[in-house]
C-alpha cells in the first residue's frame, strides 16, 4: 500500500463521488450518497496518513491500492 497524504487522499474521494459536507478543524469531512458512512479525513500540511488509517478509510470508501 501506498502511502498518501490527506489532501491526495480527499482528491481520491472526490473523484469517487463523495462529497465534501464541512471542515472540522484539520478534519475534512465526507458523505457519499449511494453509503451510509461519514469519512473523516485528517489533513495535516503534507503528512501521510497512517497506515491503519489509511486501510481503515480505504475500505470504508472502496478504494483499491491501485487507485492511489
Amino acid at each position: 500500500m501506498k502511502p498518501v497524504s490527506g489532501k491526495e487522499f480527499t482528491k481520491l474521494l472526490e473523484k469517487k463521488g463523495c462529497i465534501l459536507k464541512r471542515i472540522n478543524g484539520s478534519h475534512f469531512i465526507f458523505t457519499h450518497p449511494h453509503h451510509i458512512e461519514i469519512i473523516s479525513v485528517p489533513v495535516h500540511k503534507n503528512d501521510d496518513l497512517k497506515k491503519g488509517l489509511q486501510k481503515k478509510l480505504m475500505g470504508i470508501a472502496d478504494i483499491k491500492d491501485n487507485e492511489l
